[in-house]
């Protein structure tokens, strides 16, 4: 469906773009990145800021803290328990 409503009428909107956190579940995003971890993909995650709900600056702010808390830092582990 596409929706012809300007972007800054988010109340009448169908869908508005949302900072990462904000939109999908935290279950999403950590399954997201255990999927890329799975598929052996190790570089970067990039932000894309267009929610009109927040300002550029707060938006990328939480959106790194949420990514940080939900990246997988370290490599992975060996299977030791099987």
């Amino acid at each position: 469906m596409l929706d012809t409503k300007h972007y800054s009428d988010e109340l009448h909107r169908s869908w508005i773009f949302r900072t990462v956190g904000y939109g999908s579940p935290r279950r999403f995003w950590c399954d997201f990145v255990s999927a890329l971890r799975m598929t052996g993909y190790d570089g970067a995650l990039s932000i894309e800021h267009e929610d009109s709900l927040m300002t550029a600056r707060e938006g990328l702010e939480k959106a790194v803290r949420f990514l940080q808390s939900i990246v997988l830092q370290e490599p992975k582990g060996a299977v030791t328990w099987a």
